[in-house]
């Protein structure tokens, strides 16, 4: 029997912030070679790629990722307490993935596949290369901290960047130029009169003012004023769109990046469920399945200095991935 605790507490030791996720990658393949899977590392970038093991034909894949955000945490184990970077996210999932499919694979179960991918938490480039992996899979359990619950569903995400021209100007003669930030700074508290969708199940649309850039010194009036949002979906990316241009108008240009559509998630009977607001690897890996997401962990603490996981929920996820697999074989 797998010491699930143990387990992620080696992954915990080995630093793996996005792009420099080989050592990980490297341990968890030994480990799963070690023990009689079959193990495909697919090369994503020089030095880290991801991990697909298998013992037969894959009906259902358990998946999550390796990397982490920085900075790097190492693991302590504090009372009821797993710490470190990645406890919840997601390497103490990983474990608990890798735990339950290994009491299967001795149970003779070999329709049970893994797929560890990098890249999540920055562009998920995993996620898009493991899609164009030759999959016999039916259903994806992807694994992200939801406090043990299935997701319902997700919100989906939205990048936006804003900005505001000016013309630059020696400080001492502001009257020779044009501020840009002053008029992105008359814009941004009027944020609360765009009427973004809501929905039902999702919850309410949300926006985040993440970056804010302007100017080049202190004595030059700016000549340029950037802002990035990030707005959580819950209904057609386009409804957002036409709600941000109505209110921004001709008071600044904007600018579209990525974009992750809201998505809904399969159930099954006898466990919890709730939405996330977060979005995850699952709408790059459709060619695995019927998608399903649960782990255990709270993403309120994920990334976070005090980042943890309770060793008792822990533990018990490896019987619950056991339990959802079971379930999922039996349709």
């Amino acid at each position: 029997m797998i010491d699930v605790v143990a387990l992620a507490a080696e992954l915990l030791s080995i630093e793996s912030p996005t792009g420099g996720e080989g050592k990980a990658v490297d341990f968890v393949s030994r480990w799963l070679v070690s023990r009689g899977w079959n193990v495909t590392v697919q090369e994503v970038t020089p030095g880290r790629g991801n991990i697909w093991a298998s013992r037969g034909r894959g009906v259902v894949t358990l998946s999550t990722h390796l990397d982490t955000v920085p900075p790097y945490i190492p693991p302590r184990l504090d009372g009821s307490r797993l710490y470190g970077r990645g406890a919840c996210d997601a390497k103490g999932i990983a474990a608990a993935m890798a735990a339950a499919a290994e009491s299967l694979a001795a149970s003779g179960e070999d329709r049970v596949d893994l797929l560890f991918v990098v890249g999540e938490e920055k562009g998920s480039d995993g996620a898009r290369a493991a899609n164009r992996l030759p999959t016999s899979s039916r259903f994806l359990i992807n694994g992200e901290p939801t406090e043990s619950k299935l997701a319902i569903g997700a919100k989906g995400s939205l990048r936006v960047h804003l900005r505001t021209r000016g013309k630059e100007a020696h400080s001492a003669y502001p009257h020779l130029g044009r501020s840009a930030i002053e008029p992105m700074l008359a814009l941004l508290p009027t944020m609360g009169e765009m009427h973004l969708p809501v929905d039902d199940k999702l919850g309410e649309t949300t926006v985040n003012i993440g970056t804010i850039r302007g100017g080049t010194e202190a004595n030059i009036v700016p000549g340029l004023c950037e802002v990035e949002l990030m707005f959580r979906l819950v209904s057609d990316v386009q409804d957002v769109k036409a709600a941000l241009e109505r209110w921004v108008g001709d008071r600044a240009e904007i600018s579209y990046g990525s974009h992750i559509p809201a998505q809904y998630f399969h159930t099954l009977p006898g466990f919890d469920a709730a939405p996330v607001a977060y979005t995850s690897d699952i709408p790059l890996l459709d060619r695995w399945g019927t998608p399903l997401l649960f782990g255990p962990g709270s993403i309120h603490v994920a990334h976070t200095l005090d980042e943890h996981i309770d060793v008792e929920e822990l533990r018990a996820a490896v019987p619950a991935y056991e339990r959802l697999i079971h379930a999922l074989l039996a349709t």
